[in-house]
């Protein structure tokens, strides 16, 4: 009885294994025939999340809370400096500050509109003042826009290791 159990326990896994292959296959297949330019490490264009999606999983997560992830979003800004950092769209007028593992790769200044897919370490984070001024100076915002900022922010943060850049 007791292999009778486990047999089953493995014909269970092994099911709901083969479902999710079959919703996420369609998406695969269309990123695998995509060309994109690779930042920092290899990843692949499989089982890639929407920003929607991605959205959902941060209004869950607390400031603790970190989750391995890849995901696919529009560039909506990159620090003009050296680009050492992006934020992505993810819907509803919210964004994701992308930065990069280790400064160990930088994106081109000139990607705002483009597709990217981003693989690593999504949370939460409560950004100072001071972080948000120096963020806000890098993208070239005005003074005084840069001075309205007072209050520290939650925010959506990323810390990638992998970005792939559609060609």
């Amino acid at each position: 009885m007791k292999y009778f159990n486990i047999l089953i326990v493995f014909f269970v896994v092994f099911v709901s294994c083969k479902q999710g292959e079959k919703t996420l296959k369609p998406q695969a297949e269309t990123l695998a025939e995509q060309k994109f330019v690779q930042f920092g490490a290899e990843i692949d264009p499989i089982e890639v999340k929407d920003a929607e999606l991605m959205l959902g999983e941060y209004e869950k997560m607390q400031p603790s809370d970190t989750v391995s992830t890849k995901f696919m979003a529009i560039v909506t800004d990159v620090c003009k400096s050296k680009g050492c950092w992006m934020k992505l769209q993810l819907g509803q007028e919210k964004e994701v500050m992308v930065k990069f593992k280790d400064y160990g790769f930088f994106m081109p200044k000139d990607i705002e509109g483009e597709e990217v897919v981003v693989n690593g370490l999504a949370f939460v984070e409560e950004m100072s003042v001071a972080d948000q001024r120096h963020f806000a100076e890098d993208g070239g915002k005005t003074k005084e826009e840069i001075a309205k900022i007072i209050h520290p922010k939650k925010t959506y943060s990323f810390v990638a290791d992998g970005v792939l850049l559609r060609k």
